[in-house]
């Protein structure tokens, strides 16, 4: 199992248009440190599995067939915008799983195109090849789901946007073992603003499930800085993600 981190920003991203502190300018200098939409890509054996569709350009990072399935967390339109052009291909439907939720995104519904939306429910778990997917509920502005996926005799956790975990989410991955979670955390320690999680609540979901390593993703501006500036102050098993960064559960990760 491995697990591509393709791109780890909020909606904003970095750098921040209109913004000129010295750390955007050097994000729009040097591509390894921009951070794009939000999304990974997790490969096991011959299967591939996209988490959210926020990057542009899926056609041509995914040729027709080689995608086994669309995993969407909600519909914000960061986390779905890369489907309004992928939708009017050609060719076989590409099965995307997503939470219930009436209202989808802008058009997404009345014009699916190649895209076979399958709404799942919360602990509902199925299959893809030999990955077993169990969606889990998050707290969100709209009906949102993280993922934990076992396969290989490895278990991963995704989970953006959240703030917190609602308490069924939490006991679940408590009662598992997580090689790896991977979870939004867009705010600098002691934030006050909703919807996404500061610093402070991921050790503190940390701590409760006790995952083995605990990767950082949805990075807003203001904690790039602080990461930038405060890396070291981390716990040891808590990293922040990368825009391609690759992840291997198990002793192996990298």
């Amino acid at each position: 199992m491995r697990l591509t981190l393709l791109g780890t920003g909020n909606a904003a991203g970095m750098p921040l248009y209109g913004c000129n502190c010295q750390y955007c300018f050097s994000a729009r200098n040097n591509q390894d440190l921009r951070r794009t939409a939000c999304s990974a890509r997790l490969d096991m054996g011959d299967i591939t599995i996209l988490l959210d569709a926020g990057q542009l350009h899926l056609a041509d990072s995914y040729p027709s067939g080689t995608l086994d399935a669309i995993l969407l967390t909600h519909f914000h339109p960061d986390h779905v915008q890369g489907l309004f052009h992928l939708r009017w291909g050609i060719g076989n439907a590409i099965p995307v799983y997503c939470p219930p939720d009436d209202e989808g995104c802008a058009d997404l519904y009345k014009h699916p195109g190649i895209l076979n939306f399958i709404p799942k429910n919360e602990f509902s778990s199925f299959s893809i090849g030999d990955m077993e997917i169990t969606p889990l509920p998050l707290n969100h502005s709209k009906n949102t789901h993280g993922y934990f996926f076992q396969g290989n005799g490895h278990a991963v956790a995704y989970l953006t946007d959240t703030k917190g975990l609602p308490l069924a989410t939490e006991q679940f991955l408590s009662s598992r073992d997580v090689d790896l979670m991977v979870i939004d955390c867009s705010y600098v320690p002691d934030s006050n603003k909703g919807g996404h999680n500061n610093l402070n609540e991921v050790i503190e979901i940390a701590s409760s499930t006790q995952p083995e390593k605990v990767v950082l993703t949805h990075i807003g501006h203001d904690l790039d800085i602080w990461l930038q500036q405060n890396s070291a102050e981390l716990p040891p098993n808590i990293v922040a993600g990368y825009d391609g960064m690759a992840l291997q559960p198990g002793p192996s990760d990298g």
